[in-house]
């Protein structure tokens, strides 16, 4: 069995399809063409509009064994996934494949779907419960494939995942077809993640709550792209797109991670004028996204721009001028979602302009620092985002490999435990994201420097601030709790997690025991 970059054995053809194992960050060179729809035409006075959401589904000829595609922006909040699908079901049509951008703890009920047949595959993020459920085996006819916001654009814009129907979830649309998701009663913010499903997808069926004259504007989903527009009572409650993780913490722990995290980029001189950054949604990079706002603050600086997933600590730096463009890719509050409605210098962005690594540009890549989490990281800096040390299935990749991969100085904040299970290994449950574009990691016992950066090492060092090693860290942790269980994995296959390129960085395998 060949074993890629990172160590890890892939087998050679997964669900009868050849494999290409990871080789390193960036050592894919594209080849081939995009893709595109097919080519189609209307005539003036031709209607769009369809009289049910059933009926839509009927015009756009779904069958047996097609893929559907949907975008998560309403994240826990979301609507529109469940009630296709139980159409679906109604209508007799099984075997499908899932390509949702993410399923969340709503998409629960899909569970009777797998189990009767209507869905046989899924592709993209699964957090909570049907990702548990996936890893107890058996459940599908093909592991499920993640990607990253990035790398799930690439698969459809180079015809890796073909889409049969994509059905796009709008909170404003006309019965053109425009469509946007920062107006109406239940604005979720960008739904730009859709726009690569609408250029290539065979049909396209926008669907709202929120049918208003033409034209629809802004235009994220374009009249040019949509076959059918269909209305329902609610595509997604808004109120599904936060959740308890977006919040600063008042941990002290976590409170004292942020703090090092923040004093880990101002010692690389990385807290200046005209400066770029990435912070995340989770309760600790809020907090040391509160710090930084204070040093910019104090130190007179300004950002050029932020990317965001955003929430209003970011829109607050924004109003107060610190930073002066926010690019971004999803809106994870009210405060968000405002914002892009009224401040032009809120703009949003795909994933295409964010993290496609087929692209001749990503934003990510001009990107000074970025905060991101982990569920484990190990001593080659690997981190894992998508299992626990319980080896369950529990999490997306969303923009991690992205940001990781482009971001000068990607800092991991994390701390040594949870509860009473340490979160660095030797080698972690599995790999979403490969050492070698992890330069920072940042626990409450100090702060560990990837060996291949040691500019870094020294700068810290001379800030007096506490470097220590990965090993040190993990022996302390041990020292208080233990190495802790480790799943033993059997053969089957339950997941299967690409790197941004395409290639296959690890695989998820069915749990059988614990040592």
């Amino acid at each position: 069995m060949p074993v890629n970059a990172v160590g890890r054995e892939i087998p050679e053809t997964i669900a009868g399809k050849p494999v290409r194992p990871f080789q390193g960050a960036f050592a894919t060179v594209p080849q081939g063409h995009r893709v595109g729809g097919p080519l189609k035409t209307t005539r003036p006075g031709a209607g769009k509009l369809a009289p049910s959401l059933e009926e839509a589904i009927r015009r756009s000829g779904l069958a047996d064994g097609m893929t559907i595609s949907f975008h998560h922006c309403f994240r826990d909040g979301d609507k529109l996934v469940l009630q296709v699908v139980d159409t679906c079901a109604r209508l007799g049509i099984k075997d499908l494949r899932l390509f949702a951008t993410a399923l969340f703890p709503c998409h629960e009920p899909l569970v009777r779907h797998i189990q009767d047949g209507v869905l046989t595959r899924i592709e993209g993020s699964m957090n909570g419960p049907i990702g548990a459920y996936v890893s107890q085996g058996g459940k599908l006819k093909e592991p499920p494939v993640l990607r990253s916001h990035g790398g799930r654009w690439r698969a459809v814009a180079c015809g890796e995942v073909k889409i049969d129907v994509a059905f796009i979830a709008a909170s404003e649309a006309d019965p053109y077809g425009n469509a946007n998701g920062i107006h109406g009663p239940n604005a979720c913010g960008p739904i730009s993640f859709s726009v690569i499903d609408s250029w290539c997808a065979d049909h396209v069926v926008v669907v709202t709550d929120n049918l208003v004259p033409y034209p629809a504007v802004p235009p994220t989903i374009e009249q040019g792209y949509v076959d059918q527009v269909a209305v329902v009572d609610q595509v997604g409650d808004p109120a599904g797109i936060v959740t308890g993780t977006l919040r600063v913490t008042r941990s002290p722990t976590e409170l004292r991670i942020a703090k090092l995290a923040v004093d880990a980029v101002a010692a690389a001189g990385l807290i200046r004028e005209g400066m770029s950054f990435q912070a995340g949604a989770g309760g600790t990079s809020l907090a040391a996204q509160e710090i930084l706002a204070r040093k910019m603050a104090e130190a007179g600086v300004h950002a050029a721009f932020a990317i965001g997933g955003t929430t209003k600590y970011l829109v607050a730096m924004l109003k107060e001028g610190l930073v002066r463009t926010i690019l971004d890719g999803q809106a994870f509050d009210g405060e968000a979602v405002e914002s892009l409605r009224t401040n032009p210098q809120h703009q949003p962005i795909t994933p295409g302009f964010y993290a496609d690594y087929n692209s001749l540009g990503c934003a990510t890549y001009m990107l000074d620092f970025a905060f991101l989490g982990g569920t484990e990281v190990d001593l080659a800096f690997n981190v894992n985002v998508n299992t626990h040390s319980d080896g369950q299935l529990l999490h997306g990749i969303g923009g991690h490999q992205d940001v990781a991969a482009g971001a000068r100085v990607t800092v991991i904040t994390m701390p040594t435990l949870r509860g009473r299970v340490p979160m660095i290994r030797d080698q972690v449950t599995t790999v979403t994201t490969p050492g070698e574009v992890i330069d920072l990691v940042v626990t409450e016992r100090g702060i560990a420097v990837n060996p291949r950066r040691p500019d870094l090492a020294e700068d810290l060092r001379r800030a007096g601030l506490p470097v220590r090693t990965l090993e040190e860290m993990k022996a302390a942790a041990e020292r208080l709790v233990g190495k802790g269980k480790s799943p033993i994995f059997g053969d089957e296959i339950v997941g299967v997690i690409q790197w941004r390129d395409g290639t296959v960085i690890d695989v998820v395998r069915k749990v059988e025991d614990w040592a």
